[in-house]
């Protein structure tokens, strides 16, 4: 059919030459502004084209009130407004500009960098804008601490951790930038008093209410007063050791990342420490060369990506689509191609000495983005082996079945005690520590707990695996994720989504894990979750939902449909087995009716979230999730479990 067959040529036209598809992974609106801040920390600025295409991007997603938000449709932030402004303003732009008079009249009356999420004090404190007397305190000794303990930073999520390393280096060294004209400049825009007289201890703990979305609670307001009293009476010997110990720790994360590090932010400050530490070092070298690995050119501008990429993910959930979608001869190259791309991508060995760099057991595992990025994940895993197994009847796989056992028992390393898997590692340290987050703005960043999406992805991975080898030793790892999906799912019959937004997205994930253990088509479970989504549909058969679902942990509801939720709303029904229903066939009517003329669906509002709070962009998706919808909708029911429905 007409729609079909152009959305599966669209999304064959938009491979890249490796085999992969490498989408934008842009939105959040902080980080652009920290690669500026950590290249003026160094004595450099971004080259001019990247120079204009940032200054583009910040222009074109200034909200209306003068202030930027987390994301690029969220509300405006005191942490993102400032940090872009003082981007802008170290990237040349001066302060008559009216954008940046608008910021100025946005961010002075909320308390400006005194009131903004503690990142952004951080950052404001290596450029010499902000005092390090007025942060809660980051001492490297906690390093230092015996292993054992629950607080050991080695027990934290490994985003977490490895953007507290850097910060804390940082901290204990008390970097700052050389002092310019211009920094002193923009100590005078930024305070409404002067600099000298600002009370930064009373700073410390303040924070806008447009940032507070993480409130410091009682025991993390103590943890700090015991930090804050360390700090006045430290041993500088200690001081010494453990610095060294975190240096040796950020040169474990270049090592086993080949210095893309685990994300953007640790990727900058990483790279701060090592021109501090080893002024023009092969270390400075070797990060500025994988600093553009970052770059993104997104909205008529230049941004950095939330990651270095998500070719590894995208890709995935491309040849499932297309495998869904009933692969032609002008698509089995294509497929061949993303076989290759999968083969080459996989970790072959374990980081080097994983056990000293607190690192999980690598080998088998897959990325988010590429090899040589060397954090492999639990779905991400999980989707290869599923993408790698339906090439295999097509004589597309390159992936040998050891190696795919060796995927398997990675998998299987990573369940977590509740049955569930987590992200990156097993859960190390207690849940109670979220009770610590000290971002402000972000939530569930301190402990990599069972998501139901990772979960699912697992439970299917390893059915996938037991119908290929049935002597397979997994039965027991699928029952107990099933366990765990249904412990999570909601009353009302939705699970939350976490890197997704949000109940479409978890739902989805729900369901199919479920069904990939054995749910039948009357299980209470699907059929709670297919009354869920029913009651959900809009009155033109879509399906419509916003970030927001995922801050208020609640639908919201989009002003429009739109065609990613609407397509993981069929799917979900696909596998609870009412693809026949009248809602299902509404909402296929309604991605049919969408499609452009080129095959491709419109932009709509951002998919992906992170930390319940940052809306991020999965530019593949509106090619691959409809695409993906209308193949299974339209299969017979008997073909659904093999093509992976």
């Amino acid at each position: 059919m007409a729609v079909m067959r152009r959305a599966r040529a669209t999304l064959a036209r938009t491979q890249e030459a490796d085999g992969s598809w490498k989408g934008d992974y842009s939105g959040p609106l902080f980080l652009g502004a920290v690669y500026v801040a950590g290249l003026y920390v160094m004595g450099q600025t971004p080259d001019a084209r990247t120079r204009e295409g940032m200054i583009a991007y910040l222009r074109a997603h200034q909200n209306a009130d003068g202030g930027w938000g987390l994301d690029v449709e969220s509300p405006s932030l005191v942490f993102t407004t400032v940090l872009d402004y003082v981007a802008l303003r170290l990237m040349g732009v001066g302060p008559a500009d009216p954008g940046l008079v608008r910021a100025r009249e946005w961010f002075l009356p909320r308390g400006g960098p005194l009131a903004s999420a503690s990142w952004g004090k951080f950052i404001l404190a290596l450029l010499g804008l902000y005092e390090y007397d007025g942060l809660a305190p980051v001492p490297p000794e906690l390093w230092l601490l015996p292993r054992a303990l629950p607080f050991h930073p080695s027990r934290l999520w490994c985003h977490c951790r490895m953007v507290y390393l850097p910060m804390g280096w940082l901290y204990g060294r008390r970097a700052r930038a050389p002092e310019t004209p211009l920094l002193a400049e923009l100590r005078r825009e930024l305070y409404p008093q002067p600099y000298a007289d600002v009370d930064w201890k009373r700073a410390r703990g303040r924070v806008a209410p447009s940032d507070a979305y993480s409130p410091h609670g009682p025991l993390l307001r103590a943890a700090h007063r015991v930090l804050g009293g360390y700090e006045r009476i430290h041993s500088k010997r200690l001081r010494a050791r453990a610095l060294d110990e975190s240096l040796a720790l950020i040169r474990g994360e270049d090592e086993a990342t080949h210095h893309l590090c685990i994300g953007p932010i640790n990727k900058v400050l990483d790279t701060v420490v090592w021109h501090l530490a080893r002024p023009g070092g092969p270390e400075v070298r070797a990060h500025l060369e994988r600093l553009p690995d970052y770059l993104q050119e997104s909205g008529g501008g230049i941004t950095f990506n939330g990651y270095n990429s998500s070719q590894l993910w995208d890709t995935a959930f491309a040849v499932q689509s297309l495998v869904a979608a009933g692969p032609d001869a002008g698509t089995r190259d294509t497929l061949e191609r993303a076989g290759r791309f999968l083969e080459a991508e996989q970790v072959l060995e374990d980081s080097p000495r994983a056990a000293r760099f607190h690192r999980h057991p690598s080998r088998g595992g897959w990325p988010f983005s590429t090899r040589a990025h060397g954090w492999p994940i639990s779905d991400c895993t999980a989707e290869a082996v599923k993408a790698c197994l339906l090439l295999e009847p097509l004589g597309l796989n390159r992936v040998s079945r050891e190696r795919l056992a060796q995927a398997v028992a990675f998998i299987l390393s990573l369940q977590n005690r509740d049955g569930g898997w987590a992200t990156y590692e097993r859960q190390r340290g207690p849940r109670w520590l979220e009770r610590f987050n000290p971002s402000d703005v972000f939530a569930g960043i301190m402990v990599d707990t069972s998501y139901v999406e990772c979960t699912s992805a697992c439970v299917q991975a390893l059915a996938a695996w037991r119908r290929a080898r049935p002597e397979a030793p997994v039965g027991r790892a699928i029952a107990r994720g099933a366990d765990f999906l249904r412990r999570q799912q909601r009353p009302e019959g939705g699970w939350e989504g976490s890197w997704g937004v949000c109940f479409s997205y978890g739902t989805w994930f729900g369901v199919n894990g479920l069904v990939a253990a054995g749910a039948a088509k009357d299980d209470p479970a699907l059929r709670r979750a297919a009354t869920f989504l029913k009651a959900h549909q809009r009155d033109d058969g879509s399906w419509s939902e916003t970030i927001q679902s995922c801050r208020e942990r609640r639908w919201v509801e989009g002003r429009a449909g739109h065609a990613v939720t609407t397509s993981w709303a069929v799917l979900s029904l696909v596998a609870t087995g009412d693809a026949d229903s009248q809602s299902a066939r509404r909402g296929v009517a309604w991605l049919r009716e969408r499609q452009g003329p080129g095959g491709q669906w419109p932009q709509e509002p951002l998919a992906g979230v992170f930390s319940r709070t940052c809306a991020i962009h999965y530019d593949a998706y509106l090619r691959i999730f409809p695409l993906w919808a209308l193949a299974l909708a339209e299969r017979p029911a008997s073909s659904l479990k093999a093509s992976g429905g």
